[in-house]
Protein backbone atom coordinates (compact mmCIF):
# COMPACT_ATOMS: atom_id res chain seq x y z
CA UNK A 1 0.00 0.00 0.00
CA UNK A 2 1.26 3.62 -0.90
CA UNK A 3 0.15 6.68 0.47
CA UNK A 4 -0.11 9.59 -1.08
CA UNK A 5 2.28 12.69 -0.35
CA UNK A 6 -0.60 14.49 0.91
CA UNK A 7 -0.96 12.31 3.83
CA UNK A 8 2.53 12.10 4.08
CA UNK A 9 2.78 15.38 4.46
CA UNK A 10 -0.33 15.75 7.39
CA UNK A 11 1.35 13.16 9.23
CA UNK A 12 4.92 14.76 9.69
CA UNK A 13 2.58 18.20 10.19
CA UNK A 14 1.11 16.37 12.81
CA UNK A 15 4.03 14.72 14.08
CA UNK A 16 5.69 18.30 14.38
CA UNK A 17 2.25 19.96 16.10
CA UNK A 18 2.28 17.10 18.77
CA UNK A 19 5.88 17.84 19.83
CA UNK A 20 4.85 21.52 21.17
CA UNK A 21 1.05 21.04 21.94
CA UNK A 22 0.77 24.45 23.71
CA UNK A 23 2.14 26.31 20.33
CA UNK A 24 0.29 27.30 17.41
CA UNK A 25 1.77 26.72 14.13
CA UNK A 26 2.13 29.11 10.96
CA UNK A 27 1.26 27.52 7.56
CA UNK A 28 4.12 29.65 6.40
CA UNK A 29 6.34 28.48 9.31
CA UNK A 30 5.47 24.70 8.58
CA UNK A 31 6.05 25.07 4.75
CA UNK A 32 9.27 26.35 5.09
CA UNK A 33 10.35 23.73 7.96
CA UNK A 34 9.14 20.51 5.01
CA UNK A 35 10.24 22.65 1.37
CA UNK A 36 6.41 22.44 0.93
CA UNK A 37 4.40 24.82 -0.91
CA UNK A 38 2.55 27.17 1.26
CA UNK A 39 -0.95 26.70 -0.79
CA UNK A 40 -0.28 22.40 -0.75
CA UNK A 41 0.10 22.64 3.11
CA UNK A 42 -2.86 25.09 3.53
CA UNK A 43 -5.01 22.24 2.22
CA UNK A 44 -3.89 19.40 4.29
CA UNK A 45 -4.48 22.08 7.10
CA UNK A 46 -7.86 22.84 5.80
CA UNK A 47 -8.89 19.18 5.57
CA UNK A 48 -7.52 18.23 9.17
CA UNK A 49 -9.45 21.25 10.46
CA UNK A 50 -12.74 20.29 8.79
CA UNK A 51 -12.40 16.76 10.04
CA UNK A 52 -12.00 18.12 13.98
CA UNK A 53 -7.97 17.48 14.39
CA UNK A 54 -6.31 20.86 14.32
CA UNK A 55 -7.80 24.52 15.48
CA UNK A 56 -6.80 27.15 13.12
CA UNK A 57 -6.92 31.18 14.51
CA UNK A 58 -6.22 34.01 12.09
CA UNK A 59 -4.16 36.96 13.34
CA UNK A 60 -1.54 37.72 15.52
CA UNK A 61 -0.58 35.13 17.62
CA UNK A 62 -3.18 32.76 15.25
CA UNK A 63 -2.28 29.65 14.06
CA UNK A 64 -3.38 26.14 14.66
CA UNK A 65 -2.97 24.24 16.96
CA UNK A 66 -4.34 19.71 17.49
CA UNK A 67 -8.61 20.10 18.44
CA UNK A 68 -7.69 16.98 20.92
CA UNK A 69 -4.72 15.91 22.99
CA UNK A 70 -2.48 13.71 20.48
CA UNK A 71 -3.08 10.85 23.13
CA UNK A 72 -6.34 11.07 21.58
CA UNK A 73 -5.59 10.92 17.94
CA UNK A 74 -5.42 7.29 16.49
CA UNK A 75 -3.42 6.41 13.74
CA UNK A 76 -5.12 4.63 11.22
CA UNK A 77 -8.43 7.63 11.85
CA UNK A 78 -5.42 10.56 10.68
CA UNK A 79 -5.11 8.31 7.73
CA UNK A 80 -8.56 7.31 6.72
CA UNK A 81 -8.96 11.75 6.79
CA UNK A 82 -5.91 12.18 4.84
CA UNK A 83 -6.50 9.69 2.22
CA UNK A 84 -10.26 10.17 1.79
CA UNK A 85 -10.74 10.41 -1.92
CA UNK A 86 -7.91 8.35 -2.30
CA UNK A 87 -9.40 5.02 -3.60
CA UNK A 88 -6.77 2.05 -3.31
CA UNK A 89 -7.57 1.04 -6.18
CA UNK A 90 -10.02 2.28 -8.93
CA UNK A 91 -13.05 0.42 -8.29
CA UNK A 92 -12.84 1.37 -4.74
CA UNK A 93 -13.26 5.27 -6.38
CA UNK A 94 -16.71 6.92 -6.13
CA UNK A 95 -17.50 6.12 -9.99
CA UNK A 96 -16.63 2.64 -9.32
CA UNK A 97 -14.19 2.77 -12.28
CA UNK A 98 -14.83 0.77 -15.35
CA UNK A 99 -14.45 -2.70 -14.79
CA UNK A 100 -14.66 -5.82 -16.82
CA UNK A 101 -15.20 -7.98 -14.10
CA UNK A 102 -17.42 -5.97 -11.92
CA UNK A 103 -19.51 -8.58 -10.51
CA UNK A 104 -17.24 -11.67 -11.02
CA UNK A 105 -14.24 -10.23 -8.73
CA UNK A 106 -12.81 -12.09 -5.83
CA UNK A 107 -9.94 -9.70 -5.53
CA UNK A 108 -11.69 -6.58 -4.60
CA UNK A 109 -13.06 -7.90 -1.41
CA UNK A 110 -9.84 -9.23 -0.37
CA UNK A 111 -8.10 -5.75 -0.95
CA UNK A 112 -10.97 -3.84 0.95
CA UNK A 113 -10.18 -6.60 4.11
CA UNK A 114 -6.72 -5.71 3.42
CA UNK A 115 -7.13 -2.14 3.74
CA UNK A 116 -9.17 -2.57 6.78
CA UNK A 117 -6.87 -4.49 8.65
CA UNK A 118 -4.06 -1.87 7.61
CA UNK A 119 -6.28 1.25 8.94
CA UNK A 120 -6.96 -1.10 12.10
CA UNK A 121 -3.20 -2.05 12.77
CA UNK A 122 -2.64 1.70 12.45
CA UNK A 123 -5.14 2.44 15.32
CA UNK A 124 -3.46 0.36 18.04
CA UNK A 125 -0.64 3.67 18.16
CA UNK A 126 -1.68 7.54 18.41
CA UNK A 127 0.01 10.49 17.40
CA UNK A 128 1.78 10.45 20.95
CA UNK A 129 3.50 7.57 19.65
CA UNK A 130 5.04 9.06 17.12
CA UNK A 131 5.47 12.49 17.87
CA UNK A 132 8.85 13.95 17.57
CA UNK A 133 10.89 15.08 20.61
CA UNK A 134 10.76 18.23 21.67
CA UNK A 135 13.93 20.11 20.97
CA UNK A 136 16.46 20.37 23.61
CA UNK A 137 18.22 23.79 24.55
CA UNK A 138 21.94 23.79 24.01
CA UNK A 139 24.11 23.20 26.85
Amino acid sequence: MRLTSFTDYGLRMLMRMASAPDRAFSTAELAAEFGLSRNHLSKIMQRLARAGIVATRRGGGGGAVLAKPAVELRLGELVAVLEEGQPLVECFGADAGLCSLDGRCRLKARLRAAEHAFLRDLDRSTLADIALSAPTAAA
